[in-house]
């Protein structure tokens, strides 16, 4: 039974393109990039073949699965190189990335010049989809409104917003919910989907924790994840030793709450994991 569910879903990969989520949030500070590691390497523990594209200029999605930036998306992004000859593989089975680096912060400069700088990574990307080789893509975008950002956003099938728990996250929820009714108004991506938002940086001691988390389900009961994502030392540290969380603190609270998050994504999207 196994091998003809197996078989099946390498039938669909060939068949349907794969899906493109940006991860994204204004807001720095918001737990972003620990949620496309996390979720990233969740995904790929899962069975799914997942490519992780680091578009932050401070390259900390990189850094995070403790990787150099010998190969950057810099080169793609200006035209200059395919993204595919970019793409490296990580310590963690089924989980590739194309790093970003230093090159990557005059780069918004040179992209905002372009007039197609709303599509250009939606063009980009066109070769990754037809390869069929990922399940998923997931994009790290920089916390900024910059055309990295809008561009991420226009280029993605879906949007996952991690959103601390904290009265300034509200704030910046309605300001990315505007954002991406703002991508779609404009034609560059009419059919961009809010998939999802996780809550990060939860502190079940607090009422705060707890308010903001009811008011956001209130809002949008549809698309917060049930889990959610605790304030850990544990989560915090785990960048700083080029490790997930999965691999800092395996029976941790951070990594069993990352690994019910990549679950549920997976439900969400009814793909029912290989293993």
């Amino acid at each position: 039974m196994r091998i003809l569910r197996v078989f099946l879903r390498n039938l669909a990969r060939t068949l349907y393109h794969m899906k493109v989520i940006a991860i994204a949030n204004q807001k720095g500070g918001v737990g972003k990039t620990t949620t496309a590691i996390s979720l990233a390497a969740g995904l790929a523990m899962l069975g799914k073949k997942v490519l992780l594209l680091d578009l932050d200029p401070q390259a900390n999605a990189t850094s995070g699965l403790g990787l150099e930036a010998d190969s950057s998306i810099y080169y793609p992004l200006i035209g200059e190189a395919s993204i595919l000859d970019k793409v490296v593989s990580t310590r963690i089975d089924n989980l590739y990335m194309v790093p970003s680096g230093m090159d990557l912060s005059g780069v918004e400069i040179e992209l905002a010049r372009r007039d197609d700088h709303l599509t250009f990574l939606r063009e980009m990307l066109a070769g990754v989809r037809d390869s069929s080789d990922f399940d998923y893509c997931l994009l790290d975008t920089p916390p900024s409104l910059g055309v990295l950002m809008t561009s991420s956003l226009a280029s993605a099938d879906e949007v996952l917003i991690p959103l601390q728990c904290e009265y300034f996250g509200l704030e910046g929820l309605a300001k990315i919910i505007h954002i991406i009714s703002q991508i779609k108004e404009s034609g560059a991506a009419p059919d961009l989907l809010l998939s999802g938002i996780i809550m990060t940086m939860y502190d079940g001691r607090t009422n705060l924790s707890r308010q903001v988390v009811e008011e956001v389900t209130k809002h949008f009961p549809e698309h917060v994840y049930e889990r959610v994502v605790p304030r850990t030392i544990r989560i915090s540290e785990a960048p700083s030793f080029g490790k997930t969380i999965f691999e800092h603190e395996p029976s941790g609270v951070g990594a069993r709450a990352y690994y019910a998050i990549a679950h549920e994504f997976l439900e969400r999207h009814g793909d029912e994991e290989d293993n």
